[in-house]
């Protein structure tokens, strides 16, 4: 991978310039499922519906006429994987070669090792299994998990092989993983190679959320570590090289990168009329620093906030008008009838009539959105 760069790259673009090129630029005119997730590179996936998945309530600003849960129905006939990059999620199958051989940077314990290799053997046997049926045959019992509770031992023994490219998510099952084994090609072992694929993650990230602050820029890198743990060294040197070839400018104090084949003054990059409500995981407003400094207001996921603590509510989706970030909305569905509370930073809504038009219009597009069997469930 080599970045591009621009010797006619104009001169620095004000903060609006940024703010209109960091919406225009992902909220791409609707396309086709799988050319949607090319084009994003990756989507992350989170488990909790209010009202939808994240990944959904992502892609159906990017997809024509799509429904919750059209992802986890089309996955299995699509080129695309389950797994990890900056967190979990969605990516097309020809990133993976990127990051596996994943070698994880906790290393197994030889009895866990053979554990896994058993469960290896049985999946191959069975060709795919749900793990209720892995937890049937083996009885691994109960772990300690990551936030001081227990959980299935088995099925944390299941992700564990999942990330470890041992098994691919097949599909679901109400939700639930159904696995099959993984084999994934020799990786290259020299220095060249290594330093190409870190390079070709930088550069994924990158142009999934540029334009990107100096900081954020740091924050990515640092957070591929989970989806190429093996290649952290060579991450490190991969992002020093962006620094020097990406393009980038200081505005009102803090330098941004984007990709150099790209112009953030371009005419191009323009507000529209749609009103949106963007998911927590949103592209537009995943990275927090960068929220702040476009929108000037800090907004917080609270999902997992005690309620009394709450400013934005359990499931708040940013509320994007022209351009701007304005508020937020928790939706809800009570006996099939969408039921949204709104929250404005200026504390009160827009009084024209163009806002109003337009919020009915996005509350309708969720309703058919949200209209697909099984979309409210859970």
């Amino acid at each position: 991978m080599a970045w591009i760069y621009n010797a006619d790259m104009p001169a620095t673009p004000t903060l609006e310039q940024l703010r209109r090129y960091a919406v225009a630029r992902t909220l791409f005119k609707p396309t086709t499922l799988l050319g949607a997730i090319r084009r994003l590179g990756f989507v992350q996936a989170d488990p909790i519906r209010a009202p939808a998945r994240a990944q959904d309530l992502t892609l159906r600003h990017r997809v024509k006429d799509y429904r919750a849960g059209d992802l986890e129905r089309r996955y299995a006939r699509l080129p695309i994987e389950e797994d990890c990059l900056v967190n979990y999620g969605f990516l097309p199958r020809e990133h993976l070669a990127l990051m596996h051989p994943r070698v994880s940077s906790r290393p197994w314990d030889a009895a866990t090792r053979r554990r896994a290799a058993d469960v290896l053997a049985f999946v191959q046997a069975r060709g795919a299994v749900h793990p209720r049926e892995v937890e049937q045959a083996f009885n691994h019992g109960r772990v300690t998990n990551y936030w001081g509770g227990t959980s299935n031992a088995s099925t944390h023994l299941l992700d564990g092989m999942h990330y470890r490219g041992m098994l691919r998510i097949q599909r679901r099952d109400s939700g639930t993983r159904i696995y099959t084994a993984a084999t994934h090609g020799v990786a290259d072992g020299s220095r060249a190679a290594r330093l190409q694929r870190a390079s070709a993650l930088i550069e994924l990230v990158v142009r999934k959320y540029a334009p990107l602050p100096s900081a954020s820029l740091t924050y990515l890198a640092r957070l591929l570590g989970y989806g190429a743990p093996h290649l952290a060294a060579e991450i490190q040197q991969a992002l020093q090289h962006a620094r020097a070839s990406l393009a980038s400018a200081t505005v009102e104090g803090t330098t941004w990168y984007w990709p150099a084949d790209e112009n953030p003054r371009s005419q191009r990059y323009r507000d529209d009329e749609q009103l949106r409500l963007l998911a927590p995981f949103d592209p537009v407003v995943w990275d927090r620093r960068r929220f702040a400094l476009l929108w000037g207001w800090v907004y917080r996921f609270e999902a997992y906030t005690p309620a009394a603590k709450r400013r934005f509510g359990y499931y708040a989706l940013p509320l994007l008008w022209r351009g701007q970030v304005i508020g937020w909305a928790n939706v809800s569905l009570k006996d099939g009838v969408l039921q949204p509370a709104f929250g404005y930073i200026d504390g009160n809504a827009p009084h024209e009539t163009p806002f109003h038009n337009a919020l009915d219009e996005e509350l309708g597009r969720l309703e058919r959105f949200l209209a697909a069997p099984g979309a409210a469930a859970g």
